[in-house]
């Protein structure tokens, strides 16, 4: 091999000295990672703190759900309420979408890898796609501290199908996961 092949790319910077992942964020997405602090029982993990939440919101919900291994949820989006999600158990990719026309992040994809190795608390905005792939062999477990309770008789969740026209990414269905470009559809 050479290195002037036309088969031959080369890799990007990912990652800084420190190994925090390098990516320019949608507006109003945060992700706190977490450590995990090893115990003569076992580990602790803390999930959520008030302090890590810029959006000064309560917590009025928790809710666990579980993805078998290869799952794909997506699409999600709300109008009001901003989900806090913490990966407790799993591998799991995350995809955000930016569809807020007036944002001046509008179109972008977030690609984030959290679970088990890197646990994060992933802030999502309103207006703001989402989607999770588990990317193990086991079941993933998510915990979502969402901003403001379901609502049974008007939920305040919207969705596309995952390979929605609407949203400029390919999911790993073929093997390989993407971002589509505009001209592609």
């Amino acid at each position: 091999m050479t290195v002037t092949d036309n088969e031959v790319s080369k890799d990007s910077q990912l990652v800084d000295r420190a190994w925090n992942v390098l990516q320019d964020l949608i507006d109003g997405v945060v992700v706190r990672e977490v450590r995990h602090v090893p115990r003569d029982h076992g580990v602790i993990t803390e999930m959520y703190r008030e302090e890590w939440d810029d959006t000064g919101l309560p917590v009025h919900q928790v809710y666990q759900s579980r993805l078998y291994p290869g799952a794909i949820g997506a699409w999600s989006c709300h109008q009001v309420s901003i989900d806090r999600l913490f990966v407790n158990q799993g591998h799991i990719k995350v995809v955000l979408y930016d569809g807020r026309p007036e944002s001046g992040t509008f179109g972008r994809i977030n690609e984030f890898h959290v679970g088990d190795m890197r646990p994060a608390l992933v802030k999502i905005p309103t207006g703001v796609w989402h989607g999770l792939q588990n990317l193990g062999t086991t079941d993933a477990l998510v915990v979502n501290l969402p901003t403001l309770p379901y609502q049974y008789e008007d939920p305040d969740h919207y969705r596309r199908p995952f390979d929605t026209a609407e949203i400029p990414y390919d999911w790993n269905v073929s093997g390989v996961s993407r971002v589509r470009s505009v001209k592609e559809g």
